[in-house]
């Protein structure tokens, strides 16, 4: 047998074996894929094969959120490990010397660092990614770069450049016909208008997902009907349709906790809480909240953790304990600084100046009142025909193609010729 022919023989090896984790992992045999994995990387020599399986560990990880046996080194953060499989990729795609490979690698790196809510690395990774361009797996990429860049814009709450990158990974995915894509772009599209509290529209673009899942999901993994059940639950809740918003996220939940993904459980947990204290069943929902933080805390969401002391804090104020809100206030304020979070910082001071002003205590009112003032116009969240602040209260929104938004009333009833936004940060200081 020729040198060459047991080199193709081990490539085949290992290809059979990377297909038989991926069918392992469809079916939820999530730790069976694992072993199958591991094995491939700790005994191939085909660096081209080691490329392929750390892509199957890296998305495993991200996906599931869960500790794993890895190198003697027990309960370590999933995200951390994701972190790990991604930077030793990069090396394999430099040893390959192949610009497709390392453009993939730095598109693993750059969600890595967005499951751990390095929001500014996230987005450097992402225009590394994007400035490999001229092959056309690379380009391929595009849609994906655009969306975690888009998901990275959303935690530091810029609005405006988030749903641009959206907009551009749903061309992207039409371009190309990738459902898929199109289905995780939909979801965090829900997530934006929710965020904006345009809440028909966080209903519409989850359910839009969950109609791709019904439609080509058939050989999909179940992740994505979980995904898009959960953005539909949190847009139910926001709607007072506390019983649909139930049905989705124990659905959701389900699927969640088959497939062993402890990000999502630790989303759904915050939403039966929401859910619970949106029923003023507060006994109820402060265990969720409970159990909710303990996942965020494991696996490194700060987003979620925000969140859920929000929750926490709402709760408190609903039994007129006013000063055990303010304790889980200040943590959610601590958290928000520092990540970067202006939206939770805006909903810190939301809180602040409603407790203040029933405790009476003018000052420290006014204080949060001009804070919240200055968040508002630091991210835009204000109508610019109107002066209204967005966000404040359900509205519905329309986007121009600058992609800074308006309320609809505001533009049917005005019309426009250009964004005012726009003309508004065009006009430099000094020339007013």
């Amino acid at each position: 047998m020729t040198l060459l022919s047991t080199k193709e023989m081990g490539q085949d090896q290992t290809k059979q074996q990377i297909e038989k984790g991926l069918q392992l992992y469809q079916s939820n045999q999530t730790e069976k894929a694992l072993q199958v994995w591991l094995k491939v990387l700790e005994k191939s020599t085909d660096a081209a094969g080691r490329f392929r399986v750390l892509g199957c560990l890296i998305t495993a990880h991200s996906e599931m959120g869960r500790y794993k046996d890895m190198l003697k080194m027990m309960f370590l953060k999933c995200s951390v490990l994701c972190w790990k499989f991604a930077v030793v990729q990069i090396d394999t795609a430099r040893e390959l010397e192949d610009p497709d490979y390392l453009a993939e690698s730095y598109l693993n790196l750059a969600r890595s660092n967005e499951k751990l809510c390095e929001f500014q690395k996230t987005i450097s990774y992402c225009k590394t990614c994007l400035n490999m361009q001229g092959t056309t797996v690379s380009l391929q990429l595009n849609g994906q770069v655009s969306l975690s860049m888009g998901n990275a814009y959303l935690g530091l709450s810029i609005f405006q450049k988030a749903l641009e990158c959206f907009e551009k990974a749903l061309r992207y995915a039409h371009n190309n016909d990738d459902k898929m894509l199109e289905c995780r772009v939909c979801c965090s599209l829900g997530n934006f208008y929710t965020h904006l509290k345009d809440y028909e529209k966080a209903l519409f673009f989850p359910c839009k997902a969950a109609e791709l899942v019904n439609d080509y999901g058939k050989g999909w993994s179940l992740k994505y009907r979980a995904m898009s059940q959960y953005y539909m639950a949190v847009a139910y809740r926001k709607l007072g349709r506390l019983a649909d918003a139930m049905e989705c996220c124990e659905e959701s939940m389900k699927i969640a906790l088959q497939h062993g993904d402890r990000p999502l459980q630790a989303q759904c947990l915050l939403c039966f809480a929401d859910i619970h204290r949106s029923r003023a069943d507060i006994q109820t929902a402060f265990p969720r909240y409970d159990s909710s933080m303990s996942i965020m805390t494991e696996i490194g969401n700060r987003l979620g953790q925000i969140q859920v002391l929000v929750g926490v804090a709402k709760c408190w104020v609903i039994q007129k304990e006013l000063d055990k809100a303010l304790e889980s206030i200040e943590k959610a304020y601590e958290v928000a600084e520092g990540l970067g979070n202006k939206l939770g910082l805006l909903k810190v001071h939301c809180l602040c100046e409603g407790i203040y002003r029933a405790k009476g205590q003018q000052r420290e009112l006014r204080n949060h009142v001009v804070k919240f003032h200055e968040c508002v116009e630091e991210m835009e969240l204000y109508c610019g025909m109107c002066g209204e602040s967005i966000g404040d209260k359900n509205h519905q929104l329309q986007a121009l193609p600058c992609s800074h938004v308006f309320h609809i009333k505001c533009l049917q009833t005005n019309g426009t010729r250009g964004c005012p936004n726009c003309r508004r940060s065009s006009v430099k200081p000094g020339f007013v």
